[in-house]
């Protein structure tokens, strides 16, 4: 009885983990026979749980939405790990999600092992978030609506506002949701404009019904994350720059942003930076706040801007009289 009480338990978890499972594929998890996953099967219904079986070589199991949420199965890392992670959404990101956040986590806390509470209590208790404010919150009903669209590859009809607050109506297949520390997206073929768009999702407005079904395409690119980053930093801008930092990649990645522009590594000691911006003179700016040291690699015309700058600065030092390199007293809390 014990056995087959953990075993259920164990179909339950796989179950929760995937969206559809086949007979056979349960049964090798499971390490029995298909027969004993259907009697398993059997009993869940018998205790409430709404399992789907769908007949064929192309038919599984699949675990369907309920009149109450079945428990969740979570290893101890697991709920750490959403513990953690539903303290630091406290911290915006997605419209209205603070406050369902501390109520999630005070009815997961409360059954949380306390093996697992003073994990997650230490891990809280002396660590400061400093999380960059989001320059638009996302409503999670959308952010879901675009999530059950990518998974269930259905086509997504919705009303796109672009930067200008010119709508549109647009018909794409989703394919996945790219968050960074500002803003989601959503990558998706556009079924109009016959290619991949990336799709800000605080433009996005859901216009179901949507479908019908799609078979999914390849993606764009194997990196999703680069790809964003590519478009939203580089390709949309109409100045663009190719910039070598005198530092490897991975220090320079802890000052450039996916926004802020795409690294490539070039050598142990330097990396190239693919960025835009909206003009010349702004990606001198953009450049010169990294702190790090760099060489235009193009435009040329990149090169006469900042010499211009570099002249222009040098007039201001000669107004104040006080000559380049003359020491500052930042005071407490400087560099």
């Amino acid at each position: 009885m014990v056995e087959t009480s953990a075993r259920l338990l164990r179909l339950l978890s796989l179950l929760q983990a995937h969206r559809e499972w086949s007979g056979a594929d349960l049964a090798e998890r499971l390490g029995v026979t298909a027969r004993t996953v259907r009697r398993d099967v059997d009993r869940l219904r018998g205790l409430g749980y709404p399992v789907h079986a769908a007949p064929g070589t192309g038919g599984g199991y699949q675990l369907g939405a309920g009149a109450s949420l079945p428990p969740l199965l979570l290893e101890d890392d697991e709920a750490v790990a959403v513990a953690v992670g539903l303290r630091t959404a406290a911290g915006g990101g997605i419209e209205g999600v603070g406050e369902t956040s501390v109520r999630a986590l005070a009815k997961l806390e409360q059954v949380l092992p306390d093996r697992l509470r003073r994990r997650v209590g230490a891990l809280t208790a002396y660590t400061v978030p400093m999380l960059r404010t989001p320059e638009t919150a996302v409503d999670p009903a959308v952010l879901t609506e675009l999530a059950h669209a990518c998974r269930d590859s259905e086509r997504l009809r919705f009303e796109y506002r672009d930067h200008n607050g010119s709508a549109t109506r647009r018909t794409a297949e989703p394919h996945r949701l790219v968050c960074t520390e500002r803003r989601w997206y959503l990558v998706a073929w556009d079924v109009d404009r016959a290619d991949w768009r990336t799709f800000r999702v605080d433009r996005v407005v859901p216009k179901p019904p949507h479908g019908p079904r799609f078979v999914p395409r390849d993606p764009p690119a194997e990196d999703l994350a680069a790809y964003v980053s590519q478009g939203v930093s580089t390709a949309a801008y109409a100045a663009r720059a190719v910039i070598r930092l005198h530092a490897p990649a991975a220090e320079a990645a802890r000052v450039v942003g996916p926004s802020d522009g795409v690294l490539e590594p070039e050598s142990a000691t330097t990396c190239l930076l693919h960025t835009g911006a909206a003009s010349l003179d702004v990606l001198v700016i953009h450049v010169v706040l990294m702190g790090l040291e760099f060489e235009v690699i193009e435009p040329p015309a990149l090169d006469d801007r900042i010499g211009a700058v570099r002249d222009r600065l040098s007039r201001a030092l000669d107004r104040s009289g006080r000559p380049a390199g003359t020491p500052d007293d930042g005071g407490p809390g400087g560099p």
